[in-house]
């Protein structure tokens, strides 16, 4: 017994430490991937606990449950890790090597130093008031406001700017002498740059006072600015001044800078106008009617209608494909036979076919359908549904009832089915006038039953000249329109 306690367990002991220091690199690996995964991490902190730990290693393995020590040494671990200073670096340089059994059993090591304190704090950028809402109300308020440089000038030792922000334009000034840092930041600010400004609302001057502005009878007082980001490229176009340049800007620049179109008063105005109308008329078909929105999928299957449709094609079933929907047809009748009463939905469309001024490849509709219900219902709903947006939204009183026009006298008078009656230019019947004509295109078409119709447009006789009507765009127009010539009178005003 005693040969072989001297002679075995130094060989069992041995073997032990070497088993240990594979298992030790193997446990450094996956600790170092791990904790390089989490976003607040010292390297100073994380080198330091890992070589506290794998010297504790031999330790852990005379102890009786080594299992439950090394989750709880993990469990400590982690939130020392995460309140520590947001420093990512690499921990090669830091991973000392391992010690010895015996090294570790007689070692000294002092406890590591406390950790410091995680003092970086996101800033958040906060506003008590909108640009475009201040008024004389609010003159001796501390406000904080939030936006882009509209305009930026320098005028008698000041500087001013304009803030603007979705509800509008305020004034800001510089006081030199009280806030000259505000001062100095405001000098070097330039069009577009983001600023959050804190400052105190006071009356312009009577000189001033810009009365075609909203805000235009106070200005703020800035005593503290931060850049929140900066332009360091030069603007494509002048984002304040481009809606009342002479020259429109170029739609693929519009297109290409979208974010700085979209700044635009005009495109902003027109973005908040669509969505005030849509919310109108959810509300009244819903609270009113009685009306269930209804949303019907996009990617469905192709049905016929009057334009090619867009194809996706499926990942999932190879060779096959989806077809975006012309409209919602199938799906709303469903809904009727499903017993669904009354359904509407701001349908998105999508139509493959030449572009027309109010048609394009991707437009919305409003979509609705109403069951057991009679023409003179519909039309009613329909005009009493466009008689409150515009007033709501225009303030314009249309007629109650609508003008309707039978698609035969659209036709008879107008040669359309959807005339544009504002320019009243309708076609009148002149084959009696015609009739025994020796001109013999007239007399053919009277002979053989058809009618001869003229298009009478006031003061036309000066506006258009012989040319234009022969060869011109008037004439270009009427045969797109199916007519084979142009024949045409001028009466001057004398009668001839």
């Amino acid at each position: 017994i005693t040969l072989l306690i001297r002679y075995l367990l130094p060989i069992t002991v041995a073997l032990c430490s070497h088993l240990l220091n594979v298992f030790s690199s193997i446990l450094l690996i996956s600790e170092f991937s791990f904790f390089q995964s989490l976003s607040f991490t010292s390297s100073f902190n994380l080198s330091l606990n890992m070589s506290l730990f794998l010297k504790a290693m031999p330790l852990m393995v005379l102890r009786p449950r080594p299992s439950f020590f090394f989750h709880s040494r993990v469990s400590t671990t982690i939130p020392t890790l995460v309140s520590t200073t947001r420093t990512v670096s690499s921990l090669s340089a830091s991973i000392q090597p391992l010690p010895s059994a015996s090294e570790t059993l007689t070692s000294n090591a002092k406890p590591p130093p406390p950790l410091l304190p995680f003092n970086e704090s996101l800033q958040w950028v906060t506003r008590t008031h909108f640009c475009g809402e201040l008024s004389l109300n609010d003159v001796g308020k501390k406000v904080q406001l939030c936006g882009w440089v509209a305009l930026h000038r320098v005028h008698g030792g000041l500087t001013f700017l304009n803030l603007r922000d979705h509800t509008g334009i305020v004034q800001v000034t510089t006081l030199p002498d009280d806030f000259p840092l505000a001062h100095s930041v405001i000098n070097d600010l330039r069009l577009e740059y983001v600023v959050s400004i804190e400052g105190v609302v006071r009356s312009r001057p009577n000189e001033s006072i810009n009365k075609k502005m909203k805000t235009g009878f106070i200005e703020v007082a800035a005593n503290e600015v931060h850049v929140l980001n900066s332009v360091n490229s030069k603007l494509p176009f002048l984002v304040t001044t481009s809606d009342d340049a002479k020259d429109s800007l170029k739609e693929e620049i519009r297109l290409r800078y979208r974010c700085l179109d979209l700044r635009r008063q005009q495109m902003n105005f027109n973005i908040l106008l669509r969505h005030k109308v849509v919310k109108l008329i959810r509300r009244h078909l819903e609270d009113i009617h009685g009306f269930v929105e209804i949303e019907t999928p996009i990617l469905s299957r192709s049905t016929p209608e009057g334009a090619r449709d867009y194809l996706v094609p499926s990942r999932v079933h190879p060779g096959t494909f989806y077809a975006l929907p012309q409209s919602p047809q199938l799906f709303k009748q469903m809904l009727m036979v499903a017993g669904f009463d009354k359904y509407y939905q701001v349908a998105r469309c999508f139509r493959d076919e030449d572009l027309r001024a109010d048609r394009q490849p991707e437009f919305t509709q409003l979509d609705m359908k109403m069951a057991f219900t009679p023409l003179e219902d519909m039309l009613t709903l329909n005009e009493e549904l466009i008689r409150k947006v515009f007033l709501e939204i225009k303030g314009v009183e249309l007629p109650n009832p609508f003008p309707r026009l039978t698609y035969a006298e659209a036709m008879n008078r107008y040669g359309s089915d959807r005339p544009d009656t504002r320019f009243d230019l309708e076609l009148k019947d002149v084959s009696d006038i015609f009739s025994g004509s020796s001109f013999k295109v007239f007399s053919d078409s009277l002979e053989s039953g058809g009618i001869i119709k003229v298009l009478c447009v006031p003061n036309g006789a000066k506006k258009y000249s012989n040319s234009t009507l022969k060869k011109g765009d008037i004439y270009n127009e009427a045969f797109k329109s199916g007519a084979k010539g142009l024949p045409f009178l001028k009466i001057t005003e004398n009668g001839k």
